[in-house]
């Protein structure tokens, strides 16, 4: 018999709040639209809880771009909706050309219900270097109604 005794394993490091980018101080934000009252800032800087919202329906974009190239490992998102009742779609993507190119991240579909479901939150692990455009596209209501989106919250580590 033959016996080695090892060390634990660590468990995968998690981000402390503070080891999350600091967006403001790393990019350009291009956005299709905002209200006023909630603009993209709010979604994007810790402290700032209104959140984005798109300044009238359909589809829109958002587009972080790096002054210089990171490494992402984790993106995490919040959606909050509880007046209208909603499928909403997302895509996020990722790329290392100044948006010449891009790679799909996720494309993500769920419903909001305000009887329900009014939250979602998403956390996704990922190895991303070189990164230097970050977009997400959202459809609010896949149905085509009148929903406008948002985004609570966007964290990058």
């Amino acid at each position: 018999m033959r016996k080695t005794i090892t060390r634990p394993i660590p468990h995968a490091h998690l981000p402390a709040e503070e080891d999350w980018l600091k967006l403001e101080d790393l990019v350009q934000v291009e956005v299709t639209s905002e209200e006023p009252t909630h603009p993209i800032e709010s979604a994007l800087i810790p402290g700032t809880e209104s959140g984005w919202q798109a300044a009238g329906p359909g589809e829109q974009t958002i587009r972080l771009i790096f002054d210089d190239a990171h490494r992402i490992t984790r993106i995490r998102l919040l959606f909050i909706e509880a007046e209208v009742e909603r499928t909403q779609e997302f895509v996020l993507r990722w790329s290392a050309d100044r948006g010449r190119s891009f790679h799909e991240i996720v494309r993500q579909q769920f419903n909001f219900s305000p009887s329900g479901a009014t939250r979602e939150e998403e956390d996704f692990r990922v190895s991303l270097s070189g990164v230097t455009v970050l977009e997400m596209s959202l459809v609010p209501d896949k149905s085509g109604g009148e929903a406008r989106a948002s985004l609570a919250k966007l964290q990058l580590a």
